[in-house]
């Protein structure tokens, strides 16, 4: 998880992400672990935490952080534009 972890944070931080503001949370989907609830089968992960200019945030599993992500600011006081095909 930690060498996983080292890469991404790398590799968005080269495309212009801030790496402190990405959650990264060890998940099995195949077993449930960690995904809405934490998990007893990872002791040694304590936890995400995320630091972005509106505040801090944490969990410990991935719906928490999902629920965590904030959404873009929309311009609604400019036109509406809609792709047709």
């Amino acid at each position: 998880f930690e060498e996983i972890k080292k890469e991404v944070s790398s590799y968005i931080k080269k495309i212009g992400y801030n790496p402190a503001a990405v959650a990264f949370v060890p998940i099995s989907g195949w077993h449930g672990d960690n995904m809405l609830e934490p998990s007893s089968k990872m002791p040694w992960f304590k936890g995400w935490q995320v630091e972005r200019k509106e505040g801090k945030a944490e969990g410990k599993c991935l719906i928490e952080a999902l629920d965590a992500i904030l959404p873009p600011s929309r311009p609604t006081d400019k036109a509406l534009r809609l792709p047709l095909q």
